[in-house]
């Protein structure tokens, strides 16, 4: 497994972010990423791992607690063209809450990732809304 991984990316309001990610073409290597990931104890004592990845045109996520986080995660994969790809957005919880905020770190951190693997220059790109 080849697993990229940007720490502090990204720190708000003592909320801090890193994103990860790489290829994966099936159930088994999305969670062989994962579990990859959490041997480093600060990644598995973090508050959020929230995933997507698209599978061989089967789409995968997980919030971890983070509602609305792997959506997000997905549809990025998707606007890129990404296919067998998994991208990992975690978060260590600060002690104040965002609100919406929270959504544009997930979406900074994974086009953050995007661009320092050279992947956001596959598929359609980026997208704005």
């Amino acid at each position: 497994m080849s697993l990229a991984v940007f720490d502090k990316i990204i720190s708000d309001r003592g909320s801090r972010y890193a994103v990860s990610g790489g290829p994966a073409c099936t159930r088994a290597e999305a969670q062989a990423l994962l579990a990859e990931l959490k041997r480093n104890k600060r990644f598995a004592k973090a508050t959020h791992n929230s995933w997507a990845a698209v599978l061989s045109g089967e789409a995968m996520r997980d919030d971890d607690g983070e509602s609305g986080a792997g959506q997000i995660i997905l549809q990025m994969l998707e606007r890129a063209g990404l296919s067998d790809h998994m991208v990992i957005v975690t978060r260590w919880y600060g002690g104040k809450h965002l609100g919406g905020d929270r959504f544009r770190h997930v979406a900074g951190a994974v086009r953050h990732y995007l661009a320092q693997t050279g992947l956001a220059q596959t598929g359609q790109g980026q997208g704005g809304r």
